[in-house]
């Protein structure tokens, strides 16, 4: 296969990757960012203390994070297809990509919250602070580097688990390499594909590392 045949499936492949990861990390953010939130106020000595609530959260997280995600993605095809109306296609890999990112995000919010200076909390709820308080003011602001680096840790994941979407019909630079590259004995596209992931990849964490000094730096100064 020539470069000039092998541009346009990259191109296509990139794009369908870029497509899937964007809105499947809108979505994870969305519901892993109160989940990773809600973690740290119901646990012992939060204040939303509530610790059946905080178990059950807890649970419901470990089991999505111990599903290989090539098992959840063939497992959620009922669910995908009640929601998008197919299973195949960068938009129906949305649903399974989101669903099993979101308890992988929701505990690396855990951790970055939970890093915060439990004094700046202590002194927020001495002047009766309620949660929105707490969260908007405290928490988010302060543990925003390392939520940023969450996000940047998820994004990769994410890459990841969209090339194994390629198995199942998901387009993308894991569906090109199945199918022009494995299935066809083009070694040279197979190459080209996993030199564009790791491009992908690398460009995504020297971003996500770049936010993350700059609002380091920032906190340091304010």
């Amino acid at each position: 296969m020539t470069w000039s045949e092998m541009q346009p499936l990259l191109t296509q492949g990139t794009y369908d990757t870029l497509y899937m990861v964007l809105w499947s990390t809108l979505v994870t953010v969305a519901g892993g960012l109160p989940i990773g939130i809600l973690l740290v106020l119901t646990d012992r000595g939060g204040l939303l203390q509530n610790q059946p609530l905080n178990k059950a959260l807890g649970v419901i997280v470990n089991i999505g994070r111990s599903l290989p995600f090539i098992i959840l993605l063939i497992a959620l095809i009922p669910v995908t297809t009640a929601v998008v109306g197919t299973f195949i296609g960068p938009t129906a890999m949305i649903v399974p990509l989101a669903i099993g990112a979101v308890p992988f995000f929701a505990r690396l919010v855990e951790t970055a919250v939970r890093e915060v200076d439990h004094g700046l909390i202590e002194a927020v709820e001495s002047m009766g602070g309620g949660v929105p308080t707490l969260v908007g003011k405290v928490l988010l602001p302060q543990a925003l580097p390392s939520l940023i680096a969450a996000v940047t840790t998820t994004v990769i994941t994410l890459v990841g688990y969209s090339a194994m979407a390629g198995a199942v019909g998901g387009e993308g630079l894991g569906s090109k390499a199945i199918t022009y590259g494995f299935q066809r004995f083009e070694t040279g596209f197979m190459v080209a594909t996993v030199v564009v992931l790791i491009a992908l990849v690398t460009v995504i964490q020297l971003i996500g590392d770049g936010a993350v000094r700059l609002l380091s730096r920032r906190g340091r100064t304010a």
